[in-house]
Protein backbone atom coordinates (compact mmCIF):
# COMPACT_ATOMS: atom_id res chain seq x y z
CA UNK A 1 0.00 0.00 0.00
CA UNK A 2 2.08 3.41 1.34
CA UNK A 3 5.82 2.71 2.67
CA UNK A 4 5.12 4.94 5.69
CA UNK A 5 6.01 2.73 8.38
CA UNK A 6 10.49 4.04 8.63
CA UNK A 7 10.80 7.44 9.52
CA UNK A 8 14.26 7.17 6.60
CA UNK A 9 13.03 9.96 4.07
CA UNK A 10 13.50 8.83 0.45
CA UNK A 11 14.88 11.40 -2.28
CA UNK A 12 15.46 11.57 -5.67
CA UNK A 13 18.34 12.09 -6.47
CA UNK A 14 19.25 11.97 -10.05
CA UNK A 15 16.89 11.99 -13.47
CA UNK A 16 17.80 11.07 -16.90
CA UNK A 17 15.88 10.28 -19.88
CA UNK A 18 16.54 9.57 -23.85
CA UNK A 19 14.26 11.39 -26.23
CA UNK A 20 10.88 9.51 -27.07
CA UNK A 21 10.94 9.01 -30.51
CA UNK A 22 8.16 6.52 -32.76
CA UNK A 23 8.71 2.72 -32.86
CA UNK A 24 10.69 2.04 -36.09
CA UNK A 25 13.38 -0.02 -34.66
CA UNK A 26 15.53 2.71 -34.93
CA UNK A 27 16.87 1.82 -31.19
CA UNK A 28 17.41 -1.10 -29.06
CA UNK A 29 16.00 -1.22 -25.35
CA UNK A 30 19.99 -1.89 -23.99
CA UNK A 31 21.48 1.25 -25.21
CA UNK A 32 18.12 3.30 -24.18
CA UNK A 33 18.21 2.06 -20.87
CA UNK A 34 22.36 2.20 -20.80
CA UNK A 35 22.07 6.07 -21.41
CA UNK A 36 18.88 6.89 -19.08
CA UNK A 37 20.81 5.15 -16.56
CA UNK A 38 24.02 6.73 -17.13
CA UNK A 39 22.33 10.19 -17.54
CA UNK A 40 20.60 9.45 -13.92
CA UNK A 41 23.65 8.64 -11.96
CA UNK A 42 25.62 11.76 -13.49
CA UNK A 43 22.68 13.84 -12.58
CA UNK A 44 22.85 12.31 -9.24
CA UNK A 45 26.59 12.74 -8.99
CA UNK A 46 27.10 8.69 -8.33
CA UNK A 47 29.33 5.55 -9.44
CA UNK A 48 27.38 2.53 -9.93
CA UNK A 49 29.29 1.59 -7.06
CA UNK A 50 27.30 2.94 -5.18
CA UNK A 51 24.17 1.55 -6.36
CA UNK A 52 22.61 -1.35 -3.97
CA UNK A 53 20.22 -2.29 -5.84
CA UNK A 54 18.57 -2.04 -9.19
CA UNK A 55 14.97 -2.18 -10.43
CA UNK A 56 14.09 -2.43 -14.13
CA UNK A 57 10.30 -1.86 -15.69
CA UNK A 58 9.60 -2.69 -18.98
CA UNK A 59 6.10 -4.46 -20.31
CA UNK A 60 7.68 -6.13 -23.42
CA UNK A 61 10.73 -8.19 -22.82
CA UNK A 62 11.95 -11.42 -21.39
CA UNK A 63 11.90 -11.46 -17.99
CA UNK A 64 15.86 -10.83 -17.42
CA UNK A 65 16.01 -7.76 -19.87
CA UNK A 66 16.75 -5.66 -16.26
CA UNK A 67 20.22 -7.56 -16.37
CA UNK A 68 21.09 -7.23 -19.89
CA UNK A 69 20.65 -3.32 -19.36
CA UNK A 70 22.13 -3.13 -15.85
CA UNK A 71 25.30 -5.28 -16.55
CA UNK A 72 26.39 -2.64 -18.76
CA UNK A 73 27.02 -0.32 -15.99
CA UNK A 74 28.88 -3.15 -13.46
CA UNK A 75 28.56 -6.83 -12.44
CA UNK A 76 28.77 -6.01 -8.91
CA UNK A 77 26.70 -9.02 -7.44
CA UNK A 78 23.70 -6.24 -6.81
CA UNK A 79 20.00 -7.76 -6.48
CA UNK A 80 18.00 -6.43 -10.15
CA UNK A 81 14.69 -6.48 -9.59
CA UNK A 82 11.98 -7.11 -12.75
CA UNK A 83 9.02 -5.58 -13.10
CA UNK A 84 5.92 -5.04 -15.10
CA UNK A 85 2.72 -4.11 -14.51
CA UNK A 86 0.97 -2.52 -17.32
CA UNK A 87 1.02 1.25 -18.06
CA UNK A 88 2.04 1.67 -14.47
CA UNK A 89 5.03 -0.21 -14.50
CA UNK A 90 7.84 2.56 -14.50
CA UNK A 91 5.93 3.99 -11.12
CA UNK A 92 5.74 0.18 -9.54
CA UNK A 93 9.37 0.78 -9.98
CA UNK A 94 9.37 3.72 -7.81
CA UNK A 95 7.65 2.41 -5.31
CA UNK A 96 10.19 -0.86 -4.81
CA UNK A 97 12.78 1.60 -4.72
CA UNK A 98 10.89 3.78 -1.72
CA UNK A 99 10.34 0.90 -0.05
CA UNK A 100 13.12 -0.55 -0.27
CA UNK A 101 15.21 2.77 0.82
CA UNK A 102 12.46 3.37 3.46
CA UNK A 103 12.40 -0.14 5.07
CA UNK A 104 16.21 0.45 5.50
CA UNK A 105 17.32 -2.56 3.04
CA UNK A 106 18.81 -0.02 0.38
CA UNK A 107 20.64 3.47 0.84
CA UNK A 108 20.69 4.12 -3.35
CA UNK A 109 18.49 2.64 -5.45
CA UNK A 110 18.96 2.89 -9.46
CA UNK A 111 15.09 2.25 -11.52
CA UNK A 112 15.54 2.06 -15.25
CA UNK A 113 12.58 1.78 -17.76
CA UNK A 114 12.89 1.21 -20.88
CA UNK A 115 10.24 0.55 -23.82
CA UNK A 116 10.96 -0.58 -27.87
CA UNK A 117 7.42 -0.87 -29.05
CA UNK A 118 5.72 -2.27 -32.28
CA UNK A 119 4.14 0.54 -34.40
CA UNK A 120 -0.02 0.76 -33.98
CA UNK A 121 -2.39 0.32 -31.02
CA UNK A 122 -1.39 -2.19 -27.98
CA UNK A 123 -1.79 -5.76 -28.57
CA UNK A 124 -1.04 -8.84 -26.28
CA UNK A 125 1.98 -10.88 -27.28
CA UNK A 126 0.38 -14.18 -25.91
CA UNK A 127 -2.04 -15.47 -28.11
CA UNK A 128 -2.28 -19.11 -26.40
CA UNK A 129 -3.76 -17.90 -22.73
CA UNK A 130 -5.97 -15.89 -21.24
CA UNK A 131 -5.79 -12.20 -20.96
CA UNK A 132 -4.80 -10.61 -17.94
CA UNK A 133 -7.33 -7.92 -18.81
CA UNK A 134 -9.58 -10.69 -20.34
CA UNK A 135 -12.53 -9.52 -17.63
CA UNK A 136 -12.30 -5.69 -18.03
CA UNK A 137 -13.30 -6.52 -22.03
CA UNK A 138 -15.91 -8.89 -20.69
CA UNK A 139 -17.18 -6.63 -18.29
CA UNK A 140 -17.00 -3.63 -21.57
CA UNK A 141 -18.90 -5.56 -23.86
CA UNK A 142 -21.61 -6.13 -21.05
CA UNK A 143 -21.31 -2.49 -20.27
CA UNK A 144 -21.27 -0.61 -24.00
CA UNK A 145 -20.42 -3.91 -26.39
CA UNK A 146 -16.88 -3.77 -28.43
CA UNK A 147 -16.50 -2.04 -31.53
CA UNK A 148 -14.34 -4.27 -33.43
CA UNK A 149 -13.15 -1.70 -35.65
CA UNK A 150 -11.46 0.25 -32.94
CA UNK A 151 -8.52 -0.30 -30.27
CA UNK A 152 -9.56 -1.81 -27.25
CA UNK A 153 -8.01 0.89 -25.38
CA UNK A 154 -9.36 3.55 -27.45
CA UNK A 155 -12.66 2.18 -26.23
CA UNK A 156 -11.87 1.61 -22.53
CA UNK A 157 -11.28 4.91 -22.17
CA UNK A 158 -13.65 6.33 -24.90
CA UNK A 159 -16.40 5.00 -22.69
CA UNK A 160 -15.78 6.22 -19.86
CA UNK A 161 -15.60 10.07 -21.55
CA UNK A 162 -18.80 9.22 -22.77
CA UNK A 163 -20.18 8.43 -19.26
CA UNK A 164 -18.55 11.17 -18.54
CA UNK A 165 -20.67 13.17 -21.12
CA UNK A 166 -23.60 11.90 -20.27
CA UNK A 167 -23.69 12.44 -16.47
CA UNK A 168 -22.16 15.52 -15.78
CA UNK A 169 -22.55 17.51 -18.72
CA UNK A 170 -18.97 17.42 -20.22
CA UNK A 171 -18.76 18.26 -24.61
CA UNK A 172 -16.65 16.44 -26.93
CA UNK A 173 -14.65 20.16 -27.60
CA UNK A 174 -13.71 20.10 -23.98
CA UNK A 175 -11.85 16.41 -24.77
CA UNK A 176 -10.11 18.48 -27.53
CA UNK A 177 -9.35 20.95 -25.36
CA UNK A 178 -6.94 18.62 -23.26
CA UNK A 179 -5.49 17.53 -26.25
CA UNK A 180 -4.96 21.34 -27.37
CA UNK A 181 -2.94 22.18 -24.41
CA UNK A 182 -1.23 18.67 -24.42
CA UNK A 183 0.51 19.46 -27.36
CA UNK A 184 0.68 23.58 -26.92
CA UNK A 185 3.24 22.23 -23.64
CA UNK A 186 5.42 19.49 -25.42
CA UNK A 187 6.51 22.43 -27.87
CA UNK A 188 8.66 23.10 -24.60
CA UNK A 189 9.90 19.57 -23.39
CA UNK A 190 13.30 18.61 -26.25
CA UNK A 191 12.03 15.22 -25.21
CA UNK A 192 8.79 14.86 -26.64
CA UNK A 193 7.50 12.93 -29.48
CA UNK A 194 5.66 15.31 -30.77
CA UNK A 195 6.75 19.41 -30.04
CA UNK A 196 3.96 20.85 -32.84
CA UNK A 197 1.10 22.81 -31.56
CA UNK A 198 -2.30 22.41 -32.99
CA UNK A 199 -5.54 24.63 -33.08
CA UNK A 200 -8.73 23.36 -31.27
CA UNK A 201 -9.91 22.62 -34.93
CA UNK A 202 -6.97 20.33 -35.78
CA UNK A 203 -7.44 18.21 -32.78
CA UNK A 204 -11.41 17.84 -33.32
CA UNK A 205 -10.97 17.50 -36.97
CA UNK A 206 -7.79 14.56 -36.93
CA UNK A 207 -9.01 11.27 -37.93
CA UNK A 208 -11.28 9.45 -35.77
CA UNK A 209 -10.65 6.70 -33.50
CA UNK A 210 -13.72 6.12 -31.08
CA UNK A 211 -15.47 8.88 -30.32
CA UNK A 212 -15.25 11.05 -28.48
CA UNK A 213 -11.88 10.52 -29.36
CA UNK A 214 -10.19 11.79 -32.41
CA UNK A 215 -5.88 10.91 -33.37
CA UNK A 216 -4.62 14.00 -31.53
CA UNK A 217 -6.13 13.40 -28.60
CA UNK A 218 -4.20 9.51 -28.05
CA UNK A 219 -1.14 9.02 -26.83
CA UNK A 220 1.09 6.85 -29.35
CA UNK A 221 3.32 4.08 -29.22
CA UNK A 222 6.80 5.14 -28.06
CA UNK A 223 10.20 3.47 -27.98
CA UNK A 224 12.48 5.22 -25.17
CA UNK A 225 13.81 5.18 -21.26
CA UNK A 226 13.83 7.21 -18.55
CA UNK A 227 15.59 6.86 -14.91
CA UNK A 228 15.62 7.97 -11.22
CA UNK A 229 17.83 7.13 -8.42
CA UNK A 230 16.28 6.82 -5.27
CA UNK A 231 18.98 7.42 -2.03
CA UNK A 232 17.92 7.53 1.51
CA UNK A 233 18.60 10.23 4.05
CA UNK A 234 21.76 9.21 5.44
CA UNK A 235 23.03 8.91 1.33
CA UNK A 236 21.96 12.93 0.59
CA UNK A 237 23.77 13.69 4.51
CA UNK A 238 26.75 12.71 3.00
CA UNK A 239 26.14 14.86 -0.13
CA UNK A 240 25.19 17.89 1.10
CA UNK A 241 25.70 20.06 -1.79
CA UNK A 242 23.33 17.81 -3.75
CA UNK A 243 20.57 18.95 -1.12
CA UNK A 244 18.90 21.98 -3.62
CA UNK A 245 18.48 19.28 -6.33
CA UNK A 246 16.91 16.18 -4.51
CA UNK A 247 13.66 16.28 -4.36
CA UNK A 248 11.87 14.26 -1.24
CA UNK A 249 8.96 11.15 -1.56
CA UNK A 250 6.63 12.69 0.94
CA UNK A 251 4.00 10.51 0.39
CA UNK A 252 3.21 7.90 -2.05
CA UNK A 253 0.34 4.65 -2.23
CA UNK A 254 0.28 2.02 -4.62
CA UNK A 255 -3.42 0.64 -5.71
CA UNK A 256 -5.12 -1.75 -7.21
CA UNK A 257 -8.76 -1.99 -8.57
CA UNK A 258 -11.38 -2.54 -5.94
CA UNK A 259 -15.08 -4.54 -6.35
CA UNK A 260 -17.04 -0.72 -7.95
CA UNK A 261 -14.43 -1.61 -11.24
CA UNK A 262 -16.93 -4.38 -11.91
CA UNK A 263 -20.25 -2.96 -11.66
CA UNK A 264 -21.35 -1.13 -13.89
CA UNK A 265 -19.65 2.21 -14.53
CA UNK A 266 -17.25 2.85 -17.31
CA UNK A 267 -15.60 5.05 -15.55
CA UNK A 268 -14.88 2.94 -12.70
CA UNK A 269 -13.72 0.24 -15.22
CA UNK A 270 -10.92 2.46 -16.44
CA UNK A 271 -9.62 2.54 -12.40
CA UNK A 272 -10.92 5.91 -10.92
CA UNK A 273 -12.20 4.19 -7.38
CA UNK A 274 -8.52 2.87 -7.08
CA UNK A 275 -6.79 6.56 -8.54
CA UNK A 276 -9.21 8.21 -5.59
CA UNK A 277 -7.89 5.81 -2.81
CA UNK A 278 -3.97 6.21 -3.70
CA UNK A 279 -4.56 9.65 -4.13
CA UNK A 280 -5.88 9.99 -0.78
CA UNK A 281 -3.59 8.04 0.52
CA UNK A 282 -0.35 9.32 -0.75
CA UNK A 283 -1.72 13.19 -0.01
CA UNK A 284 -2.37 12.13 3.22
CA UNK A 285 1.25 10.35 4.18
CA UNK A 286 2.62 14.13 2.46
CA UNK A 287 0.54 16.72 5.08
CA UNK A 288 -1.07 18.01 2.16
CA UNK A 289 -4.61 18.30 0.31
CA UNK A 290 -5.15 18.49 -3.66
CA UNK A 291 -5.80 21.89 -3.18
CA UNK A 292 -1.68 22.15 -2.47
CA UNK A 293 -1.11 20.67 -5.94
CA UNK A 294 0.46 23.30 -8.38
CA UNK A 295 1.81 20.85 -10.87
CA UNK A 296 0.66 17.70 -12.03
CA UNK A 297 1.74 15.00 -14.49
CA UNK A 298 -1.30 13.05 -14.78
CA UNK A 299 -1.32 9.30 -16.65
CA UNK A 300 -4.04 11.41 -19.88
CA UNK A 301 -3.42 7.93 -22.40
CA UNK A 302 -6.63 9.40 -23.98
CA UNK A 303 -7.71 12.95 -23.11
CA UNK A 304 -11.18 11.28 -21.84
CA UNK A 305 -8.48 9.98 -18.81
CA UNK A 306 -7.68 13.16 -17.79
CA UNK A 307 -10.73 14.57 -17.43
CA UNK A 308 -12.10 11.20 -15.03
CA UNK A 309 -8.29 11.77 -13.10
CA UNK A 310 -8.86 15.31 -12.66
CA UNK A 311 -12.01 14.04 -11.20
CA UNK A 312 -10.56 11.41 -9.20
CA UNK A 313 -7.51 13.34 -7.62
CA UNK A 314 -10.12 15.57 -6.70
CA UNK A 315 -8.54 18.56 -8.10
CA UNK A 316 -12.45 19.80 -8.47
CA UNK A 317 -15.63 19.09 -6.92
CA UNK A 318 -16.95 15.57 -8.19
CA UNK A 319 -18.50 16.00 -11.78
CA UNK A 320 -16.44 19.36 -12.70
CA UNK A 321 -13.47 18.22 -14.38
CA UNK A 322 -14.76 19.73 -17.67
CA UNK A 323 -15.37 23.40 -15.99
CA UNK A 324 -11.71 22.91 -15.04
CA UNK A 325 -11.21 22.73 -18.97
CA UNK A 326 -13.42 25.35 -20.04
CA UNK A 327 -11.86 27.68 -17.47
CA UNK A 328 -8.04 27.09 -18.19
CA UNK A 329 -7.25 25.42 -15.00
CA UNK A 330 -5.66 22.93 -16.30
CA UNK A 331 -2.64 25.06 -17.70
CA UNK A 332 -0.47 28.26 -17.00
CA UNK A 333 -2.01 31.14 -15.46
CA UNK A 334 -5.25 29.01 -14.01
CA UNK A 335 -5.68 26.70 -10.98
CA UNK A 336 -2.32 24.51 -11.98
CA UNK A 337 -0.66 23.08 -14.72
CA UNK A 338 -1.28 19.37 -15.89
CA UNK A 339 1.37 18.23 -18.03
CA UNK A 340 3.70 20.50 -18.46
CA UNK A 341 6.02 18.10 -20.09
CA UNK A 342 2.70 17.36 -22.96
CA UNK A 343 1.99 14.25 -20.92
CA UNK A 344 1.23 11.37 -22.93
CA UNK A 345 -0.47 12.13 -25.43
CA UNK A 346 2.21 14.90 -26.57
CA UNK A 347 5.61 13.38 -25.13
CA UNK A 348 5.01 9.96 -25.71
CA UNK A 349 4.15 6.50 -23.99
CA UNK A 350 6.65 3.88 -23.99
CA UNK A 351 5.31 1.89 -21.30
CA UNK A 352 8.44 0.65 -18.81
CA UNK A 353 9.26 4.54 -19.11
CA UNK A 354 6.53 6.51 -18.27
CA UNK A 355 6.08 6.49 -15.23
CA UNK A 356 10.26 7.54 -14.64
CA UNK A 357 9.85 10.45 -17.17
CA UNK A 358 6.78 11.78 -15.42
CA UNK A 359 9.23 11.64 -12.20
CA UNK A 360 12.08 13.16 -13.87
CA UNK A 361 9.41 16.37 -14.98
CA UNK A 362 8.79 16.83 -11.43
CA UNK A 363 11.85 16.65 -10.55
CA UNK A 364 13.62 19.35 -12.55
CA UNK A 365 10.06 21.70 -11.60
CA UNK A 366 10.55 21.55 -8.19
CA UNK A 367 14.27 22.06 -8.54
CA UNK A 368 13.30 25.02 -10.50
CA UNK A 369 15.15 23.75 -13.21
CA UNK A 370 12.39 23.70 -15.91
CA UNK A 371 12.92 27.14 -17.15
CA UNK A 372 11.62 26.98 -19.98
CA UNK A 373 8.39 26.25 -18.86
CA UNK A 374 8.55 26.17 -14.87
CA UNK A 375 5.38 26.26 -13.08
CA UNK A 376 6.69 29.19 -10.35
CA UNK A 377 5.60 29.04 -6.40
CA UNK A 378 5.47 25.26 -6.74
CA UNK A 379 5.81 23.53 -3.48
CA UNK A 380 3.94 20.07 -4.25
CA UNK A 381 3.54 18.29 -6.78
CA UNK A 382 1.78 15.14 -7.95
CA UNK A 383 2.34 12.08 -9.77
CA UNK A 384 -0.05 9.94 -11.33
CA UNK A 385 0.60 6.61 -13.25
CA UNK A 386 -2.27 3.89 -14.08
CA UNK A 387 -2.35 0.78 -15.58
CA UNK A 388 -5.07 -1.26 -16.84
CA UNK A 389 -5.71 -4.57 -15.55
CA UNK A 390 -4.99 -3.13 -12.51
CA UNK A 391 -2.59 -0.76 -10.71
CA UNK A 392 -2.25 3.20 -9.85
CA UNK A 393 0.75 4.13 -7.93
CA UNK A 394 0.55 8.13 -6.73
CA UNK A 395 3.53 10.26 -5.68
CA UNK A 396 3.89 13.39 -3.90
CA UNK A 397 6.99 15.21 -4.24
CA UNK A 398 8.36 18.46 -2.26
CA UNK A 399 11.52 20.06 -2.30
CA UNK A 400 14.27 18.50 0.38
CA UNK A 401 16.11 21.65 1.18
CA UNK A 402 12.68 23.23 2.91
CA UNK A 403 12.52 25.99 0.90
CA UNK A 404 8.63 26.40 0.42
CA UNK A 405 8.45 26.58 -3.11
CA UNK A 406 10.77 26.45 -6.48
CA UNK A 407 12.58 29.25 -8.13
CA UNK A 408 14.11 29.62 -11.38
CA UNK A 409 17.83 28.31 -11.94
CA UNK A 410 19.77 29.71 -14.86
CA UNK A 411 21.22 26.98 -17.16
CA UNK A 412 24.76 28.72 -16.34
CA UNK A 413 24.16 28.30 -13.03
CA UNK A 414 23.13 24.22 -13.18
CA UNK A 415 26.35 23.68 -16.02
CA UNK A 416 28.66 25.31 -13.42
CA UNK A 417 27.82 22.32 -10.93
CA UNK A 418 26.05 19.37 -12.89
CA UNK A 419 28.15 16.44 -14.09
CA UNK A 420 26.14 16.56 -16.99
CA UNK A 421 27.22 19.91 -18.29
CA UNK A 422 24.45 21.19 -19.59
CA UNK A 423 20.94 21.64 -18.41
CA UNK A 424 18.85 18.14 -18.57
CA UNK A 425 15.63 19.60 -18.34
CA UNK A 426 15.52 22.15 -21.30
CA UNK A 427 18.31 19.97 -23.81
CA UNK A 428 18.38 16.37 -24.92
CA UNK A 429 21.91 15.08 -25.81
CA UNK A 430 22.89 11.87 -25.55
CA UNK A 431 26.05 10.48 -23.67
CA UNK A 432 29.99 10.62 -24.73
CA UNK A 433 32.00 7.58 -23.89
CA UNK A 434 33.57 10.04 -21.06
CA UNK A 435 29.90 10.52 -19.26
CA UNK A 436 29.71 6.92 -18.86
CA UNK A 437 33.27 6.79 -17.81
CA UNK A 438 32.52 8.14 -15.11
CA UNK A 439 29.70 6.60 -13.25
CA UNK A 440 30.44 2.71 -14.74
CA UNK A 441 31.70 0.64 -11.94
CA UNK A 442 35.35 0.84 -11.29
CA UNK A 443 36.27 -2.51 -9.61
CA UNK A 444 33.34 -4.52 -11.55
CA UNK A 445 32.87 -3.15 -15.03
CA UNK A 446 32.31 -5.46 -17.87
CA UNK A 447 33.41 -4.58 -21.42
CA UNK A 448 31.64 -7.82 -22.78
CA UNK A 449 28.56 -7.05 -21.01
CA UNK A 450 28.68 -3.54 -23.05
CA UNK A 451 28.66 -5.48 -26.19
CA UNK A 452 27.96 -3.37 -29.23
CA UNK A 453 26.32 -0.20 -27.25
CA UNK A 454 29.06 2.63 -27.52
CA UNK A 455 28.81 1.65 -31.21
CA UNK A 456 24.98 2.46 -31.40
CA UNK A 457 25.43 5.24 -29.15
CA UNK A 458 27.83 6.89 -31.77
CA UNK A 459 25.85 6.31 -34.42
CA UNK A 460 21.86 7.58 -33.01
CA UNK A 461 23.88 10.82 -32.12
CA UNK A 462 21.42 12.64 -34.23
CA UNK A 463 17.92 11.25 -32.92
Amino acid sequence: MSSSNSGNNAYVLGVGMTKFIKPRGLREYPEMGYEAGVKAMLDAQINYDDVQHGVACFAYGDSTSGQRIFYQFGMTTIPIVNTSNACATGSVGLYLARSLVKSGAADCVLVVGVEKMKPGSLKSVWDDRPSSSGMFAAKMREQRGLDPKSPLTAQYFGNAGREYMEKYGATTEDFAEIGRVSHEHSQRNPYAQFRKEYTLKEIQDSPNIYAPLTKLQCSPTSDGAAAAVIVSQKFLDARPHLLKQAVLMAGQAFRTDSPETFKKSAIQLVGYDMTQKAARAALKEAGVTSSDVRVCELHDCFSTNEMVTLDALEFCPPGKAHEMVRKGDITYGGQMVINPSGGLISKGHPIGATGLAQCAELSWQLRGWANNRLVEGTSVALQHNLGLGGAVVINVYKRADGSKINVRVSNEEITKTSWLGYNPAVEARGISEADAERVRSKANRNDFALSDTKEKLRSQAHL
